[in-house]
């Protein structure tokens, strides 16, 4: 069974990923580039669609127990009892919205993941699939060597799970429109 981080773009799933895989000795399993090198992409303005039935089927194929499993569609493609554990990589949805610019996402496509973000919809999609098997981790004061050793020992231990709730965050500075699209 595999380990699995997912989140929105940039939380740091990659570079979180990379260490992990370097310290417990697994490869990499990147979900969006077996999706690109298989062609499932499909440009749709200024996103990707991707087909999530046939990506799934891919994915069967390629994963071990030796995989450590990355990307924002892994609730969608991956199956329960392939996984030992999921950890979703929350990130404080205004510290995101300069690595959106810094990326060129369009304002539009800021909004939809700097909302997916505050609403935790990959943290929702993925505890209503996998329920007990994932734990969310909120990066945004941690280093990244701070986050590694937190998820290492969440791995270990199946204990740390961090509630995050950035609705209330956004809600308090009364900032609702800077992330949802009017």
């Amino acid at each position: 069974m595999s380990i699995v981080i997912t989140g929105n773009p940039g939380v740091g799933k990659h570079t979180i990923t990379e260490k992990i895989a370097d310290i417990l000795e697994l490869s990499i399993v990147d979900i969006n580039k077996i999706a690109k090198d298989s062609g499932l992409f499909e440009k749709n303005e200024d996103t990707n669609d991707v087909d999530i039935e046939k990506l799934e089927k891919i994915l069967e194929q390629k994963i071990s127990e030796k995989n450590i499993i990355v990307g924002h569609l892994a609730p969608y493609v991956l199956h329960k009892n392939k996984i030992k554990i999921m950890i979703v990589l929350r990130r404080n949805p205004y510290d995101l919205i300069s690595v959106y610019k810094k990326r060129k996402y369009s304002d539009k496509k800021i909004k939809e993941n700097t909302g997916s973000e505050v609403l935790g919809i990959i943290a929702h999609d993925a505890i209503s699939k996998f329920q007990e098997k994932v734990f969310q981790i909120n990066i945004s004061k941690k280093t990244i060597s701070e986050t590694v050793e937190k998820i290492v020992n969440l791995i270990s231990s199946n204990k740390g799970n961090e509630e995050v709730d950035w609705l209330e965050l956004v809600k308090k500075n009364n900032d609702l429109g800077k992330f949802f699209v009017d």
